[in-house]
């Protein structure tokens, strides 16, 4: 995975109300978090998106850091500034992007003020 970094991330899911742990990668940015819904440049969305989208608060581990954090998605004119961001971070995510038709989402998470 190129050397890519890996968090775990707690949500709730959608339809089970259930709080599901998964990994993912994903890139610093100052105090946030950016997740991108790639699948790998699949047509359609990670079911996680699904999770995000319905319920943005979520639980971020990265290494021994462990943070309540508010996940939205980036507007068009974020995603244009903090792309580069991320591929700079996990190349291929450039590659994944060329291979679909649909505009691949890209996450910033926050944290949530004590």
């Amino acid at each position: 995975m190129e050397g890519a970094r890996i968090c775990l991330v707690t949500m709730t899911g959608r339809k089970s109300g259930k709080r599901k742990t998964i990994a993912l990668m994903y890139t610093p940015h100052a105090q946030d978090v950016l997740l991108v819904a790639s699948l790998g440049g699949a047509p359609q969305h990670p079911l996680w998106y699904y999770n995000l989208k319905a319920d943005p608060q979520v639980e971020i581990q990265a290494g021994t850091l462990r943070r309540k954090m508010v996940a939205r998605e980036a507007s068009p004119e974020e995603k244009r500034s903090l792309w580069p961001v991320v591929v700079a971070n996990y190349g291929s995510f450039a590659a994944y992007q060329e291979r679909t038709t649909r505009e691949i989402p890209l996450f910033i998470c926050s944290p949530v003020p004590a």
